[in-house]
């Protein structure tokens, strides 16, 4: 087999597996991402709460991942319901 008709199986390989992806995933997307985003809460949650004294069992591992959520937690209070952070040593609005 050539360069060439390696990279064109390949391209072809790939093409059909975006297309089963879409093809699955197409009708669930609505539930999938719901459910995306309720493990993103649960999460943010676990996170911050460890951040306002409350124990996490994994704070460990989740640590070094604040300087990443600060980022989302305005889009998630605002998702919650709230109109300010509901953090007294976090104002991110």
């Amino acid at each position: 087999m050539t360069p060439i008709e390696a990279a064109r199986l390949k391209e072809g390989i790939r093409e059909a597996l975006d297309l089963l992806k879409e093809f699955y995933e197409g009708r669930h997307r609505g539930a999938l991402a719901r459910s995306r985003r309720e493990e993103d809460d649960l999460f943010m949650l676990l996170v911050f709460s460890e951040s306002m004294g409350i124990p996490n069992p994994a704070s460990y591992y989740t640590l070094e991942l604040l300087p990443i959520l600060y980022d989302r937690f305005h889009e998630w209070h605002l998702r919650m319901g709230m109109e300010h952070s509901p953090l007294d040593n976090f104002r991110c609005c």
